[in-house]
């Protein structure tokens, strides 16, 4: 007769035990947490422990290999950035539309990825990436080899993407951002600037790099342009677009309109609802035409001196926009006609912008007067050969500044260059009157009227948005298009795209929190996140070959700061209610 014994497994969910794990010839112990998560058994913890023979050791309080090196490895921002990359599927979006060559160390879209993480956290060149990537956590959660890291395969990658291409994974990534994040997308601000490149000026391979009016002054070096729209909402950028670096932005402005339309009706909104913000840049008869024919809202800006009868509107008229948001600005709300159609005008005035416009312009007449003190001064010892015409010409461009000439009168008397005197004056009243009939005015235009006042004036304010982006990505720190040494066009253009990217990935980085309620600063969880650093220890005998776990991935909580601990990895803090994730 055989007797039967059926044995009865109990499953203690949040129960720690110790597992072991054989690797190679050795056994190694860990002490594991586990718990049901969404209704399966998963590790949400785990520690390691040793070798049996350093379990032993510690039960028995004798001494345990200690550490003999240390190595601290960039986490924080790097972990946040890829898990931002990683819930965007942005490799996975890249690698649909390119395919991948069969020798390639990687696929196309794990490249960009790459290139876009180094980008936001330690912008380098191509050639410097192997040696910055060793310094990073990055390793842990992306296998890939060292060779497939060389410069070269780099500009491979990004050969093999075809303009038309890259116009289908920004659409797709444009998508993901929007519906991932909740973006409000009823304002957007359009805006554009030039970067400057250190492509040669020999190389023609490289058309979209032209010479032109430097916005970072460097007149030495060929630029590249890059026309950009951001959302009102956390500054997002939703599309890019790069051209040469000679065009003015106003010829730029259709083709960036264009294909800001064309995303918009791809996500399903009407572009009636949609609101468009932008300066007094892009302001041309035949851009507003094509804002009016497509019907959809704008907001933009008109220069007051081009509208004097505004300008003249007295003080009495203005009323406050808001006193808790915009405290002691005042407005009038009125009409004008400007670009061939007549809308609705806010002429505002800023105490503040007065002060600050007043304080630039009092250095501008400080530099002028002294520019005339000397030329008076030479003119004096009667020793210049110039002519009359020249000294008059002279005199013209120290009074060309905006409002000087209306401040300074300056009067050339003589006829030979002997006898040239020169004798001027600073009107303060004129000064004064100036003052008070510019400083401090902006006129707002637009065609939502039924927009409260406070509302435009917050619509036009949102153009910050756009300008604190295309600083940041001109900052050294991260997030810039420099250097960019790029030959084919296609290069230059992956790479701005490749700068629009993480300036998404770190906008969106910083969205997490504030979704979940995070009201800490930007720059506060961006600061402590980079601070955040990964310890890895080497340990004499046994130890030093025991397998390190995975590290995990920050989700909206920041990562703590560096670890004080002599332990394999410094965690993530994760949120009660989710597990530890480890990357694939």
């Amino acid at each position: 007769m055989v007797l039967g014994f059926q044995t009865r497994i109990v499953w203690y969910p949040h129960m720690a035990s110790i597992v072991g794990k054989r690797r190679g010839k050795r056994t190694y112990y860990y002490l594991v947490e586990s718990a049901r998560v969404d209704g399966e058994p998963r590790i949400v913890s785990q520690q390691y422990l040793g070798t049996a023979e350093e379990v032993l050791a510690r039960l028995s309080g004798t001494a345990t290999g200690a550490p003999v090196r240390t190595q601290h490895k960039g986490f924080g921002d790097l972990a946040a950035v890829w898990s931002v990359l990683e819930r965007l599927d942005v490799a996975g979006v890249i690698d649909r539309v390119v395919p991948r060559r069969f020798h390639a160390g990687a696929s196309v879209g794990t490249y960009l990825a790459l290139a876009t993480a180094n980008r936001v956290v330690a912008p380098c060149s191509k050639l410097g990436f192997a040696d910055w990537w060793a310094t990073t956590a990055g390793p842990r959660w992306v296998k890939i080899g060292p060779a497939a890291l060389d410069h070269r395969r780099f500009w491979e990658a990004m050969d093999r993407r075809s303009e038309q291409q890259l116009r289908v994974v920004e659409a797709e990534l444009g998508r993901r951002v929007v519906a991932e994040f909740g973006l409000d997308l009823s304002g957007l601000v359009v805006d554009m600037t030039n970067f400057a490149t250190v492509i040669d000026s020999a190389n023609d391979r490289a058309p979209i790099a032209q010479r032109g009016k430097a916005t970072q002054k460097r007149v030495d070096l060929r630029l590249v342009g890059v026309g950009l729209v951001v959302t009102r909402d956390g500054g997002v950028p939703v599309v890019s677009h790069a051209d040469a670096g000679d065009r003015p932005d106003v010829t730029q402005f259709p083709a960036v309109i264009d294909e800001l339309l064309d995303r918009y009706r791809q996500v399903g909104e009407q572009v009636e609802s949609l609101t468009v913000v932008y300066d007094a840049g892009q302001n041309s008869e035949a851009n507003h035409a094509r804002i009016e024919r497509a019907r959809i809202g704008f907001v933009g800006s008109l220069a007051p001196s081009d509208h004097p009868e505004l300008l003249a509107i007295p003080t009495a008229r203005y009323t406050p926009v808001d006193a808790d948001r915009y405290p002691g600005v005042s407005c009038v709300d009125t009409t004008v006609t400007a670009l061939g159609v007549t809308r609705r005008a806010v002429l505002t005035h800023s105490p503040t912008l007065q002060q600050a416009q007043s304080r630039g312009f009092d250095q501008t007449l400080a530099k002028a007067q002294g520019r005339l003190a000397e030329l008076q001064a030479r003119l004096a010892r009667g020793r210049t050969r110039r002519d009359r015409s020249a000294v008059e010409r002279e005199i013209t461009t120290i009074l060309g500044p905006r409002w000087v000439a209306e401040v300074i009168t300056a009067t050339l008397t003589g006829d030979v260059p002997a006898t040239l005197r020169l004798s001027w004056h600073t009107d303060q009243a004129a000064r004064r009157r100036l003052e008070g009939r510019v400083f401090g005015k902006r006129v707002v235009f637009t065609n939502r009227d039924e927009w409260t006042t406070a509302e435009v004036v917050a619509a036009s304010r949102s153009q910050s948005e756009v300008e604190a982006g295309f600083r940041q990505l001109k900052d050294p720190r991260w997030c810039r298009l420099a250097p960019c040494t790029t030959g084919p066009t296609k290069r230059s253009a992956s790479t701005s795209s490749t700068v629009c990217w993480p300036w998404r990935s770190r906008t969106c980085c910083v969205a997490m929190p504030n979704r979940r309620g995070c009201t800490c600063p930007c720059v506060s969880c961006w600061g402590s996140w980079r601070a955040s650093r990964r310890l890895s220890c080497s340990t004499t005998t046994a130890a030093r070959a025991a397998p390190a776990p995975a590290a995990s991935l920050p989700t909206a909580t920041p990562p703590s700061r560096r670890s004080t601990t002599c332990s394999p990895s410094t965690a993530t803090p994760q949120p009660a209610d989710q597990p530890e994730r480890t990357p694939g």
